[in-house]
């Protein structure tokens, strides 16, 4: 009813409420900014939806620590492993909006749209594209005491003699382990057999145990077992050799230009946190990102820590979600 045509009494009374929730309205902006003046007030979780040991944790420990040390709050990493890492992006998607929870996922959730028929999550709508926190390339990396190469291009001869021989282990199917290995089948014209694990750290263990003959990894989780020499790298993907591994050839190096194929972590809020919250997520983001410490964690495993906007991880994410479709097509990738 239009409060012209209320009673006087009841007129009041009406403006009196508009004006109330109006005011109320107005203010809600200024409470969240007070709150994000203040945050964190409390341990904020990060939900990893991978196992321990992987290569997100890799990068997700080094972060929780400096976090502490700059906030003098805890940040916990929550391990929410399954089902390719959907799992744990689901868990992240049913979490409150107050700013103490974010999802640290990456390559993957990226993949996952493609290969799973039925998802209860948006990547990109019920998650918020944050930050990118660190990009390693991928690398081929073999257990040196089953498969004698000394170079990329012997164990290629090795694939090609052996057709559906020779195994690579990944984190599951419709992985980034998985679907890197699927676009080398597709661009050597060659066949290796998968071996799916459940989960990168376990891959890597496998590979490690000589369960498997290869794997398709990221440089963070296989770095420390590269210089260890417990495997061994062949090819860095990409278009440059890593500063990491210099004596180790490039994709484009070997006559692979287009076999460019990068393992990436970024951040995500859940949907419905307030800007102010993101926006002091993002700040400290950037100081762990300038940080002595965590530079030199990453020039260790070979990384570069995200420079993106906001608006162009989530314009970058958008474009993997669409490039990464198109690779699961023509592998013919299905995950019932």
């Amino acid at each position: 009813m239009h409060p012209s045509i209320l009673p006087q009494r009841g007129r009041r009374r009406f403006l009196t409420q508009a004006a109330a929730g109006a005011g109320a309205a107005l203010a809600a902006p200024w409470a969240w900014a007070d709150a994000a003046h203040d945050w964190p007030a409390k341990p904020v979780t990060w939900i990893v939806p991978f196992p321990a040991g992987g290569g997100t944790d890799a990068f997700a420990r080094p972060l929780s620590a400096q976090f502490a040390k700059t906030t003098g709050k805890t940040l916990v990493i929550d391990n929410r492993g399954g089902a390719g890492g959907t799992l744990g992006a689901s868990v992240a998607a049913r979490q409150p909006a107050d700013g103490y929870y974010f999802f640290m996922g990456g390559t993957h959730h990226v993949i996952a749209p493609s290969v799973y028929p039925k998802l209860d999550y948006d990547i990109e709508k019920d998650l918020l594209p944050l930050a990118m926190l660190a990009k390693v390339p991928q690398v081929i990396v073999i257990n040196p005491k089953k498969i004698k190469a000394a170079s990329f291009q012997e164990l290629l001869a090795q694939i090609r003699a052996n057709p559906g021989k020779l195994t690579y282990a990944s984190a599951g199917p419709g992985s980034s382990h998985h679907l890197a290995g699927e676009l080398f089948k597709i661009q050597t014209k060659t066949d290796i057999l998968h071996v799916p694990y459940k989960g990168a750290g376990p891959a890597l263990q496998g590979l490690i145990a000589g369960e498997v003959d290869m794997l398709f990894d990221g440089l963070g989780s296989s770095a420390a077992h590269i210089a260890a020499g417990r495997i061994k790298a062949l090819l860095v993907a990409g278009a440059q050799r890593n500063p990491a591994l210099p004596d180790v050839p490039c994709a484009a190096d070997v006559g692979l230009p287009d076999y460019n194929v990068a393992t990436w972590y970024g951040l995500w809020a859940i949907k419905g946190t307030p800007q102010p919250i993101q926006n002091r997520m993002l700040d400290e983001v950037r100081k762990l990102g300038e940080s002595p410490d965590i530079r030199s964690v990453w020039a260790k495993n070979g990384a570069e820590y995200g420079s993106m906007t906001q608006p162009q991880f989530a314009a970058f994410v958008h474009d993997e979600v669409r490039r990464w479709a198109q690779v699961v097509k023509a592998a013919n990738v299905k995950i019932e």
